[in-house]
Parts: C-alpha cells; sequence; structure tokens
C-alpha cells in the first residue's frame, strides 16, 4: 500500500520534536519547584496554612470545573434548538475554565495561580489566539503522511476551505417496521 509518505532509511532515527525532548525535564522543574515553594510558605506560614490552601484550591477547582461544563452544556444545547453550530461564532472560553480548575485542583501554588490566571476573560483570549496561531502554523509546516498533512489535502479540494451546511433528503424512506437499509441477497 502506497500513502505517498517518503520512505526513510532504517538506520535513520527520526528526529524528535522539542517538545517531548524537553516535557519531562520542564515538569520535573516544575515539580521540585512546587514542592519548594509549599516548604516555604510552610515555614513561615504553617503546615496547617498549607494544607488549607491545598484544599482551598481543590474546592475552587472543583467548582470552577463544574460551572464551565454546565455552561458548555447550556451552550451546546440552546446552539442544537436554534439549528446553529454549537461553537457559537467565537469560543466562549469553557475549555480554558476548565483548564484553570484543572490546574487549581492540582496540589501547588504555581499551578493555583497559572490557573487562577486562566480564569480571567483577557488570559482566555490571548491563549486562544496563541493556540490558534500555534495549531494554525503546525498544520502549515506538517511532515507528508501526518494528520495535519491530511487536512491539509482536505483543504485543497475547496480552495477557500470553507465548509458547506446541508442536509441529506433520501427519496426513498422506509416503510414503518420495514428494516432499513433493506438487506439484499
Amino acid at each position: 500500500m502506497t500513502t505517498g509518505a517518503p520512505t526513510s532509511s532504517p538506520t535513520a532515527r527520526p528526529r524528535r520534536s522539542r517538545l517531548r525532548r524537553y516535557l519531562p525535564l520542564g515538569v520535573a522543574a516544575w515539580l521540585v519547584l512546587e514542592i519548594w515553594l509549599l516548604t516555604q510558605v510552610a515555614g513561615v506560614a504553617g503546615g496547617l496554612t498549607v494544607f488549607l490552601l491545598l484544599v482551598a484550591g481543590f474546592v475552587a477547582g472543583s467548582v470552577v470545573i463544574k460551572r464551565a461544563g454546565r455552561r458548555a452544556f447550556r451552550n451546546l444545547n440552546e446552539a442544537l434548538q436554534r439549528g446553529g453550530s454549537p461553537a457559537g461564532g467565537g469560543g466562549n472560553g469553557n475549555g480554558w475554565m476548565m483548564l484553570g480548575g484543572l490546574l487549581l485542583i492540582i496540589p501547588g501554588l504555581i499551578s493555583d495561580v497559572a490557573g487562577l490566571l486562566l480564569l480571567l476573560p483577557p488570559i482566555q483570549k490571548a491563549a486562544s489566539r496563541y493556540a490558534e496561531s500555534a495549531l494554525d502554523k503546525s498544520l502549515r509546516t506538517s511532515a507528508p503522511g501526518t494528520l495535519g498533512d491530511a487536512f491539509q489535502q482536505v483543504r485543497i479540494h475547496r480552495p477557500d476551505g470553507k465548509v458547506v451546511q446541508g442536509e441529506v433528503i433520501r427519496e426513498n424512506r422506509p416503510e414503518p417496521g420495514e428494516q432499513w437499509p433493506p438487506l439484499t441477497r
């Protein structure tokens, strides 16, 4: 089966992306920094204060995630009832609110600050713009045979890249009680 992707020699190792190379190091540094900061705060304010901060972050994160989930479900219901797109023309930040709530739930003060920042609408808009531009750049520079390449090939068939809304109308509808699609032998 030919996919059109260039074949590489068995001795050549694929180049690892920067994210895959540095992500474990970044997570380890973040965990060490979180633990260090918690011990510093515990030394100054006491262990009970740190425990209460962690519990408050967990409760606040849970409330934020629940509220954002309800809002997203309500927006989806309203959009489906009026026959429009669930996105509604512009992102309303429910995904960023859920990520902020998740960061609040994760134990640590740095993740709590990042979660609280993601609850602010200007930060959500900036993060949305950055994520959209990064995704667009990734799709434009994707190698042949990747998911981004597949999206680009689909968009090639329509020069403007637009999606045409429509519905399927079948001329031959099944009778009540008839199995659909009809079985042919």
